[in-house]
């Protein structure tokens, strides 16, 4: 198929975009010493400003032309809406208090005698259901900082455990925006990826899990306080997992869910009947919602736009090139997806947004290798989820060393990564899976 005329063929230079992005963003980070001061979509922005003054050859509607039709792709827009649905859900279930049951049901049943699994586990198990690892990390890290307090477990081990369980299940989680992001953008079925990717984390949860369990060996503890739950607020989320590995289509998962947490909060009280709309929106506290989707929705687009510029530059055939240079099989290829992915992940410290950039080159390398849309899906969110979990300056354990904190104890991101057993070791079992099946 003959190039549309002034595209050109590849070129290094077509990333130029994704180098501005990364040298903003990262930029930013290191000379303010906080890698959140410049958020993601300005930096995206500066992106598109680069892609649209490159190629003179093309005037400003071609390239506006080729920056909408890349935007309005059917799989960004559904992509979009599936983000805006889910955050739907969170805002209700979380104003019918299925966020406060989840994680004291999770907490009530934790044995005394094996804490520290224990603490992994009630992550899996809370992350798995809100779709959510800051969350989890946010809920749990006082919990266990006020276990390490009160037995000879260290703080940071602790805080690994959680982190650990968190990151499970925010790669497993069928509401979670990087499983969102990673099986549209390479076109394949939430419940598909979700078994491909527990061939892969289930083995590397259980030496987890045994680890944990020796290490805290002869440690008792029972968490105090107030552990109130009421399991009907806890049904939406386990409607939805089982609704979604049934293989019911998303959006009617999505939307079921949400009114089925809405039914909960009318009928327990938690909703009033005047704001069972605005929680929707905006969650309990004003912040949630699908307003908590703005910001990867938006980015989501832009970046879409972005790559489809940087794909008329011939920055993507360059990548191809490049991969197909080193890369001569399938294996090959897919250990090819695992490095492109834990690099953008380094680089922008958000498994979501890593996801959404690597996505459509991983889209054309699985296509070239003739790997499976769910083995793409999984590799790029089992990697985006790895690194996530274990650089210091990622929001997980940024929140994981802020709530040590407000519990009383100092204990730096740093501190943490020794302890992340799980990470480290979904690595290890994700690579292993590459190289004993071939695609």
């Amino acid at each position: 198929m003959e190039k549309e005329a002034g595209v050109s063929e590849a070129r290094l230079s077509g990333l130029l975009p994704v180098a501005v992005f990364l040298v903003l963003f990262i930029g930013s980070g290191v000379v303010l010493q906080n890698f959140y001061a410049m958020p993601a979509v300005v930096a995206f922005l500066c992106a598109l400003a680069v892609a649209f003054a490159q190629n003179p050859r093309r005037t400003f509607d071609e390239k506006l032309d080729s920056v909408a039709r890349s935007m309005g792709e059917p799989n960004v827009m559904i992509m979009c809406l599936v983000f805006v649905l889910a955050g739907a859900f969170t805002g209700a279930v979380s104003a019918a208090g299925g966020v406060d049951s989840t994680v004291n049901f999770a907490l009530s049943v934790l044995p005394t005698g094996i804490v520290l699994p224990g603490l992994f586990l009630i992550a899996c198990f809370i992350s798995l259901s809100m779709g959510t690892s800051v969350g989890t990390i946010a809920a749990l890290a006082p919990i266990a900082i006020g276990i390490a307090l009160k037995t000879d477990l260290g703080g940071a081990l602790c805080l690994g455990a959680i982190v650990g369980g968190a990151m499970f299940g925010d790669n497993l989680s069928m509401i979670s925006d990087t499983t969102i992001a990673a099986t549209r953008t390479q076109g394949c079925r939430m419940d598909d990826k979700f078994k491909e990717n527990f061939k892969i984390a289930l083995p590397a949860a259980i030496i987890t899990f045994v680890v944990l369990l020796v290490i805290g060996l002869g440690s008792d503890y029972a968490v105090q306080g107030d552990l109130t739950y009421n399991l009907w607020q806890v049904l939406p989320y386990i409607a939805v997992l089982v609704a979604a590995l049934a293989g019911v289509n998303v959006f009617v998962v999505l939307v079921a869910g949400t009114v089925l947490s809405a039914i909960v909060g009318l009928a327990l009280g938690t909703i009033s009947p005047e704001n069972v709309f605005t929680v929707v929106g905006s969650g309990p506290d004003g912040s949630g919602g699908i307003m908590n989707m703005y910001d990867i929705t938006v980015i989501s687009i832009i970046c879409a736009g972005i790559i489809g510029l940087v794909k008329d530059n011939g920055g993507i055939d360059w990548v191809l090139d490049l991969i197909r240079g080193r890369v001569h099989s399938p294996k090959g290829a897919q250990f090819g997806i695992a490095a492109l992915t834990s690099a953008v992940d380094i680089s922008t410290a958000n498994n979501t947004v890593a996801i959404v950039i690597a996505g459509p080159i991983v889209k054309d390398i699985s296509e070239e290798y003739d790997i499976s849309p769910r083995r793409a899906a999984s590799l790029i969110d089992t990697f985006a989820s790895v690194w996530q979990g274990i650089i210091p300056y990622g929001a997980q354990l940024l929140y994981a060393s802020a709530g040590a904190a407000a519990a009383g104890m100092a204990v730096s991101p740093f501190e943490i990564v020794p302890f992340l057993f799980y990470p480290f070791l979904l690595a290890a079992s994700a690579l292993a899976y590459i190289a004993i099946r071939q695609k």
